[in-house]
């Protein structure tokens, strides 16, 4: 057998190893695939489609649907590559759609793209590269993986600005050995460079910016689309219980906001807590959405607890700076955050991810989902 790792980490030449390659039609999934084809691998592109087009959606910049398709269609063209499209729209509707209508629902924050990553891309298209009995599945995340003896950590990316690794704290141990990153140790002006250099059509594509099924950031259309029923009044109060103003709608607030509050006070009001069951929201000043310990519930852990003995960080959301934390593991897969400063606006619903630092960068560790209590 060839004693050589290949430059995923595989101990086979690149001609004998076949991967599986996310191509969503975009320029970092099909810059994956060209380095991947130009390394000597057998290449399989597959495509998902989430979702059908409309009106909205095709005009904005978005992935998983008709034009991406066809963009990542012309792409494994261009690079003499196997491709495939899934249909996953019911799977994504189910498991990715109604979820993040629920959340909001609730009075939380959700995170679809984790959800999307969790279900439809890692766990079904994980099956799938099995059953096509590829070596491993190659995504264009900007996240670092490492492989030591069969195993693979994650790390932040180089490119801190790109760095996705807070969308991927739930992918499981299994399927993080299986899964390879190319990405994520080079910035995002090499990719472009990388791609203009192998002619690709999607070279000077735009990134897509919002939540792939949310056209142009109005995820309240979104809900009303699916549950028109949510648009529901209810009343504004501060600390106090006194009613300050009027709400259309708890889906249109999130934890820490400011702005659209419609309310005026002396000094600048935030929302403090949203009651799904009584339809209120309640705003309060800034100093009121500190917080300093976080519930977390449904814990995904990559490591061993072990490594909590050391210095600990936490990404609260996916724009926000690492926090020095220390992490208190409770029952039934939750655990408690004790955060060394106050942190701001933190929202349940949203992620809450663990690192530290060894000579390789910062190490995803898990994390778990942020609850109210």
């Amino acid at each position: 057998m060839n004693s050589e790792f290949n430059s995923i980490g595989i101990q086979k030449k690149p001609v004998d190893t076949t991967v599986v390659v996310a191509m969503s039609g975009g320029v970092d999934s099909s810059t994956v695939a060209g380095i991947m084809k130009k390394e000597g691998y057998n290449v399989i592109g597959i495509t998902l489609k989430l979702y059908d087009d409309n009106k909205e959606t095709t005009k904005s910049k978005q992935c998983c649907a008709g034009q991406d398709i066809m963009d990542a269609k012309r792409v494994a063209n261009k690079l003499n590559i196997d491709h495939k499209i899934l249909y996953y729209q019911n799977k994504f509707k189910q498991e990715v759609i109604d979820n993040f209508v629920e959340s909001y629902l609730k009075g939380e924050t959700p995170i679809p793209c984790i959800q999307c990553n969790q279900t439809v891309k890692f766990r079904d298209l994980y099956e799938v590269s099995k059953n096509l009995n590829a070596d491993a599945l190659v995504t264009g995340h900007y996240v670092k993986s490492i492989t030591n003896n069969n195993t693979t950590n994650m790390y932040r990316a180089v490119d801190e600005n790109r760095d996705q690794s807070y969308f991927l704290f739930n992918t499981t141990r299994e399927q993080l050995d299986y899964l390879r990153f190319p990405l994520g140790g080079m910035l995002k002006d090499k990719t472009r460079e990388i791609a203009k250099k192998l002619d690709l059509n999607v070279a000077d594509k735009p990134d897509s910016q919002d939540i792939c099924f949310v056209p142009n950031g109005d995820y309240a259309s979104v809900i009303q689309k699916f549950r028109p029923d949510s648009f529901q009044k209810g009343n504004i109060k501060n600390l106090d219980g006194k009613i300050v103003g009027v709400h259309h709608g708890i889906i249109n607030f999130t934890v820490g906001q400011r702005k659209g509050i419609k309310v005026s006070d002396k000094e600048p009001l935030y929302v403090i807590r949203i009651d799904p069951e009584k339809k209120e929201i309640i705003v309060g000043p800034k100093e009121k959405i500190g917080k300093i310990n976080i519930n977390l519930k449904d814990l995904n852990l990559l490591t061993d607890k072990m490594e909590f003995n050391q210095e600990i960080f936490v990404k609260v959301r996916s724009t926000g700076k690492l926090l020095n934390a220390k992490i208190n593991f409770l029952e039934n897969n939750e655990g408690e955050v004790n955060l060394v400063n106050p942190e701001y606006g933190i929202s349940p619903g949203q992620a809450c991810v663990f690192y530290n630092k060894d000579q390789f960068g910062h190490k995803v560790l898990g994390g778990g989902w942020i609850t109210e209590h």
